[in-house]
């Protein structure tokens, strides 16, 4: 049997979730679903030029959720041996014979299984050896610490590569599979100058190595932005702007998609509730899912449910267009699934009537907070509160003045939303939400 993890196990893997289906159906079950998998990977990290670990890694797994009616049971197993699949299946179907009846649990509507599974360009192979991973992150490390002198420490620079391949199914008929891959390349150094030590990091993820930023560049960027913040000073108490770096936008919006998402709104435990048709974010604002984005990072023609993906306005001039629902919450709230069951696929937020790069969006703030780093869990997703540690960059005039740190920055979201006044064209692209950097006005700093 072949050693790689690609399209050819597919059919493997497809034998595998049809047998636990079958199973499933001579225990009584009226309805299942199954999805199996197989991963390998390997990571490499190098810390002050010396080997610090070089992991390989080879999972394989099987989980099979069963319905008897409206009584749910699930069971999950490694082991994909015939008599082991049936085991995990027959204790499945024992807890659903135990569990009490939910009537909206069940499979997702037939009417929405994905019928068409284009090729979205996933997988991308690296053929990577361990000790080519580990000349890569020395030689990422060491462009990073030859920045700057002041550079003493490093926590070290990483390599990892990750190839998989996953088939669902369920009893409605739908059967679906597909590979892909995932890189990365990081560093994080520290930066020393008397007492006063920073550190910061910079990292690249790719679905093809070929995408990923340099190694030299990634380490260079995890030098500058650990010296840019040797001198943090303090703030005074004030009321300022502050714009959140594409990395600390990425989870401003995310807790917009927190609030809005099925299981927040049906249990009534989301400061947005409601929110489809209601104005969140000023009118220039939109936000559109593309999930059958060729490499995207989270491209998939079918969600965790087997349902079809597809695009949507998620937010159009700043009104929210509809909730993020799998089957079971979409039944909750008496509305159809929308396949984010598993989450969202690619979202990117634009502003073409507000946008600027970066030095424009500094100019339009003049002086306030450019946010680089958050702190602590401080978000009530219920009231919209939020109050975290944070550290930065002070602007004076439109340009960084000096470095700050061991401060707070504190508002509600529903407010910060609404005081978006621009977003950037700095897109960051490594994530599920894609994002530039968002100004936000009259925010609340907390310091000396």
């Amino acid at each position: 049997m072949s050693d790689e993890v690609d399209a050819t196990r597919i059919p493997e893997l497809r034998t595998v979730v049809e047998a636990a289906l079958a199973r499933a159906r001579e225990l009584g079950a009226s309805s299942a679903e199954a999805e199996a998998s197989m991963q390998k990977g390997l990571s490499a990290t190098v810390r002050m030029g010396e080997v610090e670990t070089v992991e390989y890694r080879r999972d394989r797994g099987l989980a099979v959720t069963v319905y008897f009616g409206h009584r749910k049971g699930s069971a999950s197993t490694a082991d994909l041996r015939p008599e082991a699949l049936a085991q995990m299946v027959a204790k499945a179907c024992a807890i659903a014979r135990h569990t009490a009846s939910d009537e909206c649990a069940g499979l997702a509507d037939p009417a929405l299984m994905a019928r068409e599974l284009p090729d979205l360009d996933l997988d991308h192979p690296w053929h990577l050896e361990p000790e080519q991973a580990v000349e890569i992150a020395r030689e990422c490390e060491a462009a990073g610490l030859a920045v700057d002198a002041r550079l003493r420490n490093s926590e070290g620079a990483s390599v990892s590569t990750q190839r998989g391949v996953r088939v669902y199914g369920n009893s409605h008929g739908f059967m679906g599979g597909y590979p892909s891959t995932s890189h990365s390349l990081s560093c994080a150094l520290v930066a020393q100058e008397g007492a006063d030590m920073q550190r910061d990091y910079w990292y690249s993820l790719s679905r093809a190595a070929t995408d990923l930023e340099p190694g030299a560049r990634i380490g260079r960027l995890a030098g500058e932005r650990a010296i840019a913040r040797l001198g943090a000073r303090r703030l005074g108490t004030r009321r300022a702007a502050v714009l959140f770096s594409p990395e600390m936008a990425r989870g401003f919006y995310g807790h917009f998609l927190g609030a809005i998402s099925g299981s927040s709104q049906y249990r009534r435990a989301s400061f947005l509730l409601d929110a489809a048709g209601q104005q969140v974010f000023p009118a220039f604002l939109q936000m559109q899912e593309r999930p059958l984005l060729p490499r995207g990072l989270a491209s998939g023609a079918f969600d965790a449910e087997g349902v079809a993906t597809r695009a949507r306005e998620l937010v159009h001039a700043g009104v929210v267009d509809g909730y993020l629902l799998g089957s079971y919450s979409a039944r909750k709230l008496g509305l159809a699934s929308t396949g984010n069951a598993g989450g969202v696929h690619n979202l990117l937020v634009g502003a073409p009537e507000a946008s600027a790069d970066f030095p424009g969006l500094l100019a339009r703030m003049g002086s306030g907070l450019y946010l680089t780093e958050l702190l602590g869990q401080g978000v009530n997703g219920v009231t919209g509160d939020y109050s975290r540690g944070a550290s930065g960059f002070w602007v004076e005039d439109g340009a960084i003045a000096y470095p700050v740190q061991e401060i707070t920055i504190a508002g509600n979201l529903r407010d910060m939303y609404r005081n978006v006044v621009a977003v950037g064209t700095d897109v960051d692209m490594r994530g599920a939400l894609r994002c530039g950097s968002v100004l936000v006005e009259g925010m609340t700093i907390a310091g000396e």
